[in-house]
């Protein structure tokens, strides 16, 4: 018998752009978003990205936000796909940022988390480190699914 998924890995990331992005210095970010969206879409394990390809901006920063199935399908996306040609180039289109930039949770399978709910995550990872709330990188690769919810006691049993 398979295992039943019941959570899957949101994560957001955030960046400050060196210059607004219709400025020349940010055209080649700003032209690969799409292709990058669509990169996404297409990989194992990606489940959900709002928008329509174009950058999420909030209060001067360029955002991220995405779900996948776990950690190693997000893993391979970022850095062992197309998309990590762009990893590596970041600091040609953005400033140093504090750190963490990136905030992972667990959301229920279905769940289609809001930016503000990432950057809050992300304030919380930032001010009180890793927690079941939201953790890093780092932390991802080892951090299991929460579990279940115990079954309810009062409940019917299920039927064969």
């Amino acid at each position: 018998m398979a295992d039943v998924v019941e959570h899957h890995l949101a994560q957001i990331n955030v960046a400050r752009p060196k210059a607004a992005l219709d400025d020349p210095v940010m055209s080649g970010f700003v032209s690969a978003m799409a292709r990058i969206g669509q990169l996404a879409s297409n990989s194992r394990g990606f489940v959900w990205q709002p928008g329509d390809g174009d950058p999420i901006t909030s209060d001067g920063l360029v955002v991220n936000l995405s779900v996948w199935t776990g950690f190693e399908a997000l893993h391979e996306f970022v850095y062992r796909s197309r998309h990590g040609s762009f990893v590596r180039r970041r600091d040609h289109w953005f400033v140093p940022m504090d750190q963490p930039s990136t905030a992972l949770w667990w959301v229920p399978v279905g769940e289609r988390p809001t930016v503000e709910d990432g950057l809050r995550r992300l304030a919380v990872l930032r001010r009180q480190g890793p927690s079941p709330q939201a953790f890093g990188l780092p932390q991802a690769a080892g951090a299991p699914p929460p579990p279940s919810p115990a079954p309810d006691p009062g409940a019917a049993a299920p039927r064969p």
